[in-house]
């Protein structure tokens, strides 16, 4: 009898013991209350003690605190709160490059606009009215520089802008070397149609050119791909989840809610095939976004060394007085070839063949350039300490897409240890992590992913930034291939490609110079110009231009002197 009662009596605590083990929550569900309640919700949703048999869609069935309604409205915050990390991470990014954008957009405008203050602001000083009655020239030529920084060769095509200045120079130093003479317009158009093959100013035209061409290029590339990245990452941040990766966050987020464990966090694999699977289409991107990042990196080596905007812009003046001087010196050789090319003009009416240098007003002498004399800046920094920081940053973004899920599931978000969620229990989580991208999600155990099915907007940003990545290569070997190709063609020179080569035969050889007939021939014969030797009546022609040299160095139209 004794025997009997004591086995009923172990049986019944053996039988508690076992259902407490079975249903921990069926008493009380107060932290699931106070846990509810703190995510804004009301807290009379939560019953007061474990249910059993709640028709839940999404978590484990058995004893719950989640009624049906609860777990709608834990679906909705669980697509908040997986948003909310790669929102943050997303919004650092784009915080970060739309920074540096600024910064060197800031500073090439501003060293445009130094640039061109410098040579005013000399010239003004050195030659006063001469300068202000032909500044419209450097005023147009650096207004052109501006434009096409701004809208690219859709807007301006470089290599005729700067064919047309030195024609321009030419033109009204041609006149100012032969006050003597009279010139028609079409003499004149004669004279600027070989300006290249006169090469008066010598070397200059051509290596400024090629620096300018190289510089622009390289700035102008450059900053537009640091504005496209916030783009870019601001697109593919803002991709709605799908329906199986909301219910996938879900039931890693607040599925141990309805179990009663609202400490208990999930493990680090299941997280991670949870947000691989979630985020597979942005993981595609990665290899054209980490593509991008190179060609932008390399660019920026460009930028450091041979296609250095500062130090092209900064003296900028200087190299057109080096052109400037390289004419006066060789004026008279200038001015005897043209005459045998396009015919000898009339003497000008009351042309006086001395000026004193009082009546010029010129009093300055030349000084050679001194890199050191002119400390330069623009936007408080220089183009090197630029290029350092944002070359850090560019290095740092590299695989931020594929590595997007590690960065979510970190920190306070997932434990390590066996003791977490895997999903449908407090237990170790078995399951193989997936790999990154779109094909791995196949098999993935915790979200369903239609691989066959890439999103739209997603594939869009992959083209844009392979499109980008040809502008950076291009720009790296110092060629413009029309970045804004749907701007107003102004000049007819859109959707072609702008080299930084030399293709012009008179850039190889200073041979015999042959002058075609003009439009209205002065003389109508083709010319070869020849070197004679030197008569009488060419001395005295000879003597007219070195009078004449008083005046070129009025009009703007020297180096520096300091």
């Amino acid at each position: 009898m004794n025997t009997m009662l004591v086995f009923s009596t172990v049986y019944t605590l053996a039988l508690l013991f076992v259902s407490t083990k079975a249903e921990p929550n069926s008493k009380s569900c107060n932290e699931v209350r106070a846990a509810y309640s703190s995510k804004g919700f009301n807290v009379n949703d939560v019953p007061n003690k474990g249910v059993h048999g709640a028709p839940l869609k999404v978590c484990p069935q058995g004893y719950s605190c989640c009624t049906l309604e609860m777990e709608e409205k834990l679906s909705q915050q669980s697509h908040s709160d997986l948003k909310a990390p790669i929102s943050q991470l997303s919004s650092n990014l784009q915080s970060t490059f739309k920074q540096r954008h600024s910064h060197f957009d800031q500073f090439f405008r501003e060293l445009l606009d130094n640039a061109e203050h410098a040579l005013n602001d000399m010239f003004v000083r050195t030659y006063g009215l001469m300068y202000v009655h032909n500044a419209e020239l450097f005023k147009h030529f650096f207004q052109e520089l501006k434009r096409y920084y701004v809208s690219g060769s859709g807007a301006v095509n470089l290599d005729s802008m700067l064919s047309d200045f030195w024609e321009d120079l030419l033109e009204r130093m041609f006149q100012l070397v032969n006050v003597q003479y009279e010139f028609s317009d079409a003499y004149m158009e004669c004279v600027s149609r070989h300006t290249e093959q006169l090469k008066p100013f010598g070397d200059v035209p051509r290596k400024l050119r090629l620096q300018l061409t190289r510089a622009f290029v390289a700035a102008r590339t450059f900053t537009r791909g640091l504005a496209l990245m916030p783009e870019v990452v601001n697109k593919v941040s803002t991709v709605s989840a799908s329906p199986s990766c909301v219910r996938a966050a879900m039931k890693m987020l607040y599925c141990p809610y309805c179990k009663g464990q609202v400490a208990l966090k999930p493990c680090q694999n299941y997280c991670l095939n949870v947000m691989r699977g979630c985020l597979a289409n942005q993981a595609d991107l990665d290899t054209e976004w980490n593509n991008f990042l190179d060609a932008m990196l390399s660019l920026a080596e460009r930028l450091e060394g041979p296609f250095n905007f500062e130090s092209v812009m900064d003296p900028i003046d200087v190299k057109i007085s080096e052109a400037i001087m390289n004419m006066q010196e060789n004026s008279m050789q200038v001015s005897q070839k043209v005459f045998q090319g396009c015919g000898q003009p009339k003497p000008g009416n009351g042309f006086r063949s001395r000026r004193s240098v009082k009546e010029t007003g010129f009093t300055g002498r030349f000084r050679p350039y001194s890199p050191d004399a002119r400390p330069t800046t623009a936007a408080g920094t220089s183009l090197d300490r630029l290029t350092t920081d944002v070359k850090k940053r560019l290095k740092h973004a590299k695989q931020f897409w594929s590595t997007l899920p590690e960065s979510v599931c970190a920190g306070e978000r997932i434990t390590s240890r066996d003791d977490c969620w895997n999903g449908t229990a407090k237990s170790r989580y078995e399951s193989v992590v997936m790999g990154n991208g779109l094909a791995n999600q196949v098999s993935n155990p915790d979200v369903e992913v239609d691989i066959t099915k890439p999103d739209v907007v997603i594939r869009s940003q992959i083209a844009v930034l392979k499109e980008m990545t040809s502008w950076l290569k291009a720009a790296h070997s110092g060629n413009d291939i029309s970045i804004d190709q749907g701007e107003d063609d102004e000049d007819g020179s859109g959707g072609q490609e702008s080299g930084s080569g030399c293709d012009s035969p008179s850039c190889e050889a200073d041979g015999d110079i042959y002058f075609s007939i003009p439009p209205t021939p002065i003389n109508p014969r083709v010319f070869k110009v020849v070197h004679q030797e030197t008569t009488g009546g060419d001395r005295m022609a000879h003597g007219s231009m070195a009078l004449a040299l008083c005046g070129l160095t009025l009009a703007l139209l020297a180096p520096h002197w300091r």
